[in-house]
């Protein structure tokens, strides 16, 4: 295996499948599966994951709520799919441990950064709820923060496209894929990877990115197994 500990990125609109909002079945165990496939060579796996399926805190503050509040409810959102995705893995048979970053003792522990990589060290996947825990705060930059943490080699960002492009490639067919590209160059040409803070953080602790497609099965166990999908973002 190329990494040996890994950083999983998903969004929560991932997790809706073909449904408009909540959570798809059927998506969510086809997640477990793969990642339950990486597991099983011994790769250790944390995973950071968004709630906009649920609720988007920067959406409501558009609607005039309140920006606090509303993230605030985004970051319960990341709770709720943390437990579902808790919840397919050990119906998988693998072993896990949901940590968030605000209080909810019922149903996480607490993130305490030793005890997380203990988790690891054991075979668990750990989970991160809640964000980093602080409204303004994006799940892509909770990612980059957990992944600087815990000493992960790379974060694998998955998403719906295999990888970035010189535009979007959904919008624009003449759109170019990278294979690899820097830190500078994705500045430069002004494209979207994660928000400014979070790739700012990545650039300068030299963690690099790895953008694929996580809805194509296998596409997980490829890139730890150090086949050239998806495009990755390094110095």
């Amino acid at each position: 295996m190329q990494y040996k500990r890994v950083l999983l990125k998903l969004s929560g609109e991932a997790l809706m499948g073909e449904q408009q909002y909540g959570i798809d079945a059927k998506r969510l165990s086809e997640y477990a599966e793969d990642i339950k496939a990486v597991i099983d060579k011994g790769v250790e796996v944390a995973i950071v994951i968004g709630g906009g399926n649920i609720f988007r805190g920067l959406s409501g503050a558009g609607q005039g709520m309140d920006r606090v509040q509303g993230d605030h409810m985004g970051m319960l959102a990341t709770v709720i799919n943390g437990l579902a995705l808790q919840s397919a893995l050990e119906i998988q048979g693998v072993e896990t441990r949901l940590q968030s970053a605000i209080k909810i003792n019922e149903v996480a522990e607490p993130f305490i950064r030793r005890r997380a990589m203990r988790h690891l060290e054991k075979g668990r996947v750990v989970i991160f709820g809640g964000g980093t825990g602080n409204p303004y705060f994006t799940t892509d930059s909770a990612a980059v923060l957990r992944a600087i943490e815990i000493k992960a080699d790379v974060i694998l960002k998955g998403t719906r496209v295999d990888g970035i492009y010189t535009s979007d490639p959904e919008k624009d067919k003449t759109a170019t894929k990278f294979d690899s590209i820097s830190f500078n160059d994705v500045l430069s040409k002004g494209l979207k990877v994660m928000d400014t803070t979070a790739f700012t953080l990545s650039q300068e602790n030299e963690l690099p990115i790895v953008v694929f497609d996580m809805n194509t099965r296998g596409n997980l166990m490829r890139i730890v197994s150090g086949e050239n999908i998806g495009t990755v973002v390094n110095l």
